[in-house]
């Protein structure tokens, strides 16, 4: 996925989850921050970060804060990129042939997955996950406890056992990952429902990404690692 009109600027401050205080060709912009995680390892004073210009009427802020630079490289912290980049990825033939027919936001009974594919006799459900948080090459889902990822995985789990393929997909949103595992310090009880979906039959995957100041794409698979710390 691609961004058409891209700023540098240097972060400043984050007074709330939803706004930051970037300096944008010196002067002091507030923007829009496209991820609600506490991001808080990315996010340092004086870093250069990319925003996006902003669509739609109504808002507020200009620019859409979406990637961050952390150690020369870019990591994308859009938490929109993910499904787009994984939809793009499917659509390219990976998982499916490129004859699949792909359907974004698919209802199924209470709940709405990002994606939901048909090829001949499959019929799967997918998820996806975006991942920004890294620790010594190890990228860890969440950084901050979700409900709703919890919730996701027990539907996914619902698939399987009325008859469909049911995958989650993690998107590590940078290069230089070694494996992926659960953030069991911050989430234990999302790491055990992995493991449990994974049991009943979930496809759990994780890829990461090349990213560019105007690009994201996914690259490469990477291990995942469910064993409990």
């Amino acid at each position: 996925m691609r961004y058409e009109k891209i700023k540098n600027g240097i972060f400043i401050k984050r007074p709330n989850r939803f706004v930051a205080h970037v300096l944008i060709e010196g002067k002091e912009e507030i923007c829009h921050v496209k991820n609600t995680g506490r991001c808080r390892e990315l996010l340092i004073p004086g870093v250069s970060v990319i925003l996006a210009e902003g669509k739609g009427t109504g808002r507020k802020t200009k620019y859409d804060l979406v990637a961050v630079n952390k150690g020369g490289q870019w990591i994308n912290m859009d938490s929109q990129a993910p499904n787009q980049a994984v939809w793009e990825w499917i659509l390219e033939g990976n998982l499916f042939s490129k004859e699949a027919h792909v359907q974004r936001e698919k209802k199924y009974k209470a709940s709405r997955f990002d994606l939901y594919v048909e090829e001949k006799d499959r019929k799967a459900f997918l998820e996806v996950k975006g991942v920004t948080l890294e620790e010594n090459q190890t990228a860890k889902f969440p950084d901050a406890p979700t409900a709703r990822g919890i919730k996701h995985i027990q539907e996914l789990i619902q698939c399987t056992e009325d008859g469909y393929e049911a995958y989650l997909i993690f998107v590590i949103q940078m290069k230089g990952i070694r494996e992926f595992c659960p953030n069991w310090d911050t989430q234990p009880e999302l790491g055990e429902n992995l493991i449990k979906a994974q049991n009943a039959g979930v496809h759990i995957l994780a890829w990461d990404c090349r990213v560019t100041e105007s690009e994201m794409k996914l690259d490469q698979p990477v291990f995942v690692n469910l064993t409990k710390e």
